[in-house]
């Protein structure tokens, strides 16, 4: 009875032998100068995951967090697959290699002595492939075309039956998808943002009914440096210089109320300022970067003046969120409680040593950790004791200490990202989970979403925003004002 049974699946089995060898020869013989020419090569590249290895590197060293966290993932899918393929597969399931026979002089390699079965170089090109895929598409998209060609050259180099290489690059695909269960992979999808509110108010190319008020001071000296090309592209423009005893309240308010168009050039913190008096009057701002880091001129596509004066000219305006600190204040980019401004400071420093802006970001918040003092506090009614609080209006990108750009000025939240002090090992837990792209695991890591968001505590904290110093407070209430100011430039980054 045994053996009628045992029969069917011993005729399986050779004939399923015996397409292998069909479709080896197949492949094998083949006379394709392509295959002479890249199949050696690429096997050879392949061996002992050199291949994969440096992909990693490239994918690591990119300023794409989905891409480093692909190539963290890569890495380990393939050193699981690879575990599996030679400690398991090649041990219970013994196969000779393939013969010689047929295979052009110009594809063979030295023949290796473990066991055919599974391909072991298939398997790792499938873990790695499908392990930078689940978290970055397009990369995996790319790499599963190359995991196939090396798969491709283990049989054309006579390594291995086709069979061989596909049994590897299933125990790939399949340690790739069980590493996906027990660690999912990061989801960068965001809610969609209705689209810009965009008015054309035709062109200006003199600057007619344009009034600037321009803080000369304004980085190092910067401001008093644009006056010329300011009147040389916009000669029908008013321009209004700040000194140091101006108020600048004052002036902008009367430059407000009698200009069509409110102009200003200066940095994060004069524009901040303007910006409020172009809401209270109801005029578009025209923003003429004249500061030290200009970040929302720059977020709003006028990086420098030329492109500023353009913008103006073209009389393209969008409306973009501005915060407001306790209804009082008016913020644009940024807002810090604790280390944080330590943090820009250490980080800005780090950055002219030229180790580029992930390792300087990282050294700064080590310092931080090291140095600061964290601050007891309440956020949302939440008991926290904080070392490093950041807020944003609008997401700024994707999970870090802070973002460099923000892809949208309009999408009506608070970016929140804090940290955690009083957990054990909290350097290395924070520095693992940053290295491996998963910082949004972390339980020392916190970030919050939302409209309006109230941090309290019982001692006054300062809260630095837009590169100025601030004010000490008890209570902080952050409101967004959606779409609130008119500007000229654009809510979109591209």
């Amino acid at each position: 009875m045994s053996r009628s049974r045992s029969y069917p699946l011993r005729t399986l089995d050779k004939g399923l032998n015996d397409l292998d060898r069909r479709l080896f020869d197949a492949v094998a013989e083949s006379p394709s100068p392509l295959l002479d020419l890249t199949m050696r090569p690429l096997s050879s590249a392949a061996d002992h995951s050199k291949l994969w290895v440096l992909i990693a590197a490239g994918l690591g060293s990119s300023g794409n967090l989905s891409m480093r966290r692909g190539a963290v993932r890569g890495l380990a899918t393939l050193a699981v697959a690879s575990l599996v393929v030679n400690q398991g597969f090649k041990r219970l399931y013994p196969r000779n290699r393939p013969l010689y026979e047929g295979v052009p002089l110009s594809r063979l390699r030295r023949q290796p002595t473990s066991n055919s079965f599974p391909s072991g170089h298939s398997a790792s090109a499938a873990a790695f492939a499908i392990g930078v895929g689940l978290e970055n598409r397009t990369a995996g998209y790319l790499l599963a075309g190359l995991a196939g060609a090396v798969g491709l050259s283990r049989i054309a180099t006579g390594a291995h039956f086709p069979g061989d290489v596909l049994a590897g690059l299933a125990v790939g695909a399949g340690v790739a998808v069980a590493g996906a269960r027990v660690v999912p992979p990061v989801d960068d999808s965001r809610t969609l943002i209705p689209a810009p509110n965009v008015e054309d108010l035709g062109p200006n190319p003199d600057g007619a009914g344009l009034v600037v008020v321009l803080n000369p001071a304004s980085g190092d000296g910067s401001g008093a440096r644009i006056v010329d090309e300011l009147r040389g592209s916009l000669p029908a423009a008013e321009i209004v210089d700040l000194d140091e005893d101006s108020d600048i309240d004052a002036i902008a308010a009367d430059a407000a109320g009698r200009a069509e168009f409110l102009g200003v050039a200066g940095g994060d913190g004069t524009v901040a300022t303007i910006a409020r008096h172009a809401i209270e009057a109801g005029k578009p701002l025209a923003v003429f970067p004249a500061g030290t880091f200009n970040h929302f001129a720059k977020d709003i596509e006028a990086p420098d003046v030329a492109a500023a004066i353009s913008s103006f000219q073209a009389g393209r305006v969008t409306r973009v969120d501005v915060v407001w600190l306790n209804d009082e204040t008016l913020l644009l980019n940024t807002a810090g409680i604790g280390a944080y401004p330590e943090f820009v400071r250490a980080r800005t420093r780090y950055q002219r040593l030229r180790i580029g802006r992930p390792t300087a970001t990282m050294r700064a918040v080590l310092k931080v950790l090291r140095d600061s003092s964290p601050k007891k506090v309440r956020i949302e009614g939440r008991a926290a004791t904080v070392s490093f609080f950041f807020l944003g209006n609008s997401v700024y990108g994707s999970p870090s200490f802070l973002p460099g750009r923000r892809s949208r000025l309009d999408d009506g939240v608070l970016d929140v990202r804090y940290l955690e002090d009083g957990h054990r090992n909290a350097t290395v837990r924070l520095l693992t989970s940053w290295i491996s792209g998963r910082l949004r695991n972390s339980k020392i890591y916190r970030e919050l979403q939302a409209p309006v968001v109230t941090i309290e505590s019982d001692a006054p904290f300062r809260v630095a925003h837009d590169g100025e110093e601030g004010d000490l407070h008890t209570r902080a209430h952050f409101r967004v004002a959606y779409r609130e100011l008119r500007v000229f430039g654009s809510s979109v980054y591209e």
